[in-house]
């Protein structure tokens, strides 16, 4: 396992390397614009935090043009970039952890790891085989969520020609890795039903910015006071028609539906590689 501790942003001028856990509301979500050739809108006109808004703006627009280069590399090598997020605890590694199991060796996957500090989410995803790579923030002020250069740094030595699955398992957080295009050519979110019914309308960008949600830990609904239902209606007043997979990463009740859905997503980028 390789593991990376980025010590600063030496792809951005000095400037740009202030980073905020907030949407900024003068810039277009994502589903509104092209992930690949955005045109910038105008500056907010808010007189409180005018000069962070420029900041935030300066950062994201660094960020989208290395997302580019990125979304250009893996295009030509034919990879297929999944970035999972969710908020700590959701079971996203376990979920990962049963993918690879179920997808690997038909489907060739590596992993990119993002976390504050420790390695024990990679230790976890190594023991699949798959290559994978750690990154760790501490360095730089424990960031909270992983930037497109970022990942450029962490694809050096990669056999991207070897490769049909790229998964990014993001730093936990549900605010700023939505807000960062990192290359990607699909996002999903992982919600527990340990968490509320009611974190799809507390994070909407989150939700609408990703194209599909796991609703985890459904084995624990007979000992929950959890209303399975409200969930999944309010994922989908957030992002309409939204696909939703049902599933348990313990158990893996439910797993046949989102593997299928993952499978035609490499597929139909890479096909006959």
């Amino acid at each position: 396992m390789k593991q990376l501790r980025i010590k600063n942003y030496q792809a951005l001028p000095a400037d740009k390397l202030v980073f905020h856990c907030h949407h900024d509301p003068s810039r277009p979500p994502k589903h509104d614009r092209s992930r690949s050739d955005r045109t910038g809108g105008g500056m907010s006109n808010r007189k409180s935090g005018t000069q962070e808004i420029k900041v935030v703006r300066r950062v994201l627009d660094a960020n989208d043009i290395m997302a580019g280069q990125n979304r250009r590399l893996f295009k030509k090598r034919n990879v297929f970039v999944l970035n999972m997020m969710s908020s700590p605890g959701s079971g996203k590694t376990t979920t990962l952890e049963k993918t690879l199991t179920r997808i690997m060796p038909e489907i060739r996957s590596a992993v990119i790891v993002g976390d504050i500090c420790t390695t024990n989410d990679a230790d976890r995803l190594a023991c699949s085989g798959a290559p994978v790579v750690q990154i760790n923030t501490d360095e730089f002020g424990g960031d909270c969520h992983l930037a497109a250069h970022v990942i450029e740094k962490a694809l050096d030595g990669m056999d991207l020609d070897n490769l049909d699955l790229l998964i990014v398992e993001n730093i936990g957080n549900l605010v700023c890795p939505a807000e960062f295009d990192i290359g990607e050519d699909c996002r999903v979110v992982v919600l527990s039903v340990t968490e509320g019914e009611d974190k799809p309308a507390k994070y909407p960008l989150m939700f609408r910015e990703c194209d599909a949600a796991l609703l985890n830990k459904i084995d624990l609904l007979p000992y929950l006071d959890y209303d399975r239902r409200a969930a999944v209606n309010t994922i989908l007043q957030v992002h309409p028609g939204m696909p939703i997979f049902e599933l348990s990463a313990k158990t893996e009740e439910g797993f046949e539906p989102w593997i299928e859905w993952l499978k035609n997503k490499v597929k139909s980028k890479v096909g006959a590689k």
